[in-house]
């Protein structure tokens, strides 16, 4: 078993005004030799945008970019005809592919939007750009692990271009519960949205991380009424 934990005030920081975020790993302007990526995780912000505010129109290409908001109203926009607005409880996926242009607003001009966004290197490179989003039933994630994203096309997952699942759970105080890996080879990365957790006697509070690999399953504890998600990737 190989772990590492990932304090909430060890990631980099900017505050932009407009934009506040939090960088698990080297983006933009931090870098750390020692936090590149996760095994084919490789980007995890914590963004909190101003009203009315965001990201203009820009490119991505051969990435797999997963955004979840945690409160207020979000509008995408991208150069496949896309104009969306996601909200909580949604969860919107963006392969890069070939290439593909989008924005990101707050739709609000009085609150602020929070929310995590992840990218993931893709299994094939060059597909054509795709986009989707999916609204999910918030009673299906408390005290058990609602599979968000996942590499099997159905219509209780979004799909995405990796062999990779993103999962989500609210605990109650004292609930313990485990997590098998769906595929062996796989790494975990642990992110506390809210609350505290323990994993293997390490104790977690919120935006604290843990990476882990070389397991089957971890044990996990909520100390108090906890929220947390699990991205399980590739190592290789």
């Amino acid at each position: 078993m190989k772990k590492e934990i990932y304090r909430s005030n060890s990631r980099g920081y900017f505050d932009y005004g407009w934009l506040k975020t939090y960088h698990s790993f080297s983006f933009s302007g931090y870098f750390d030799n020692n936090r590149i990526h996760f095994g084919k995780l490789r980007v995890l912000n914590d963004d909190t945008i101003a009203p009315a505010t965001g990201f203009g129109l820009h490119p991505h290409d051969n990435m797999e970019i997963i955004t979840i908001p945690l409160s207020g109203e979000l509008r995408h926009t991208d150069s496949e005809e896309h104009t969306q607005k996601i909200t909580p409880g949604e969860v919107q996926i963006m392969s890069a592919g070939t290439g593909i242009w989008h924005s990101e607003f707050n739709n609000s001009e009085t609150e602020p939007v929070t929310l995590f966004q992840i990218w993931i290197f893709p299994k094939e490179k060059d597909i054509k750009p795709r986009y989707d989003q999916k609204l999910f039933d918030l009673t299906k994630r408390q005290n058990q692990f609602q599979l968000l994203v996942s590499p099997v096309k159905s219509n209780e997952t979004l799909w995405i271009n990796q062999d990779s699942y993103i999962s989500i759970s609210e605990l109650s105080e004292n609930f313990e519960i485990v997590y098998s890996l769906k595929d062996e080879k796989n790494g975990i990365f642990v992110i506390v949205i809210k609350g505290k957790i323990e994993i293997g006697g390490d104790i977690l509070e919120k935006r604290d991380s843990l990476s882990i690999y070389d397991i089957d399953e971890i044990k996990i504890k909520a100390l108090e009424k906890s929220e947390l998600l699990i991205i399980e990737v590739p190592m290789n």
